[in-house]
């Protein structure tokens, strides 16, 4: 027994997968996927023009 037979043993490689056609129910999800991405990003720049929504800073009470 040699010392580079120790150890675990590489699994071997998986075969590659064949790219499955798309039919519609697919590329209909991708699509609307793609438009929701749209309107966060849409969302989100817009939510970044704005300023802070609080400004009032820290609020005292009026007791002693």
């Amino acid at each position: 027994m040699s010392g580079r037979e120790g150890g675990k043993k590489k699994p071997l490689k998986a075969p590659k997968k064949d790219s499955k056609d798309m039919d519609e129910d697919d590329m209909a999800f991708k699509q609307k996927q793609k438009e929701q991405q749209k309107a966060l990003d849409a969302a989100k720049a817009n939510a970044s023009k704005k300023g802070p929504l609080v400004g009032g800073g820290i609020k005292k009470s009026g007791k002693k």
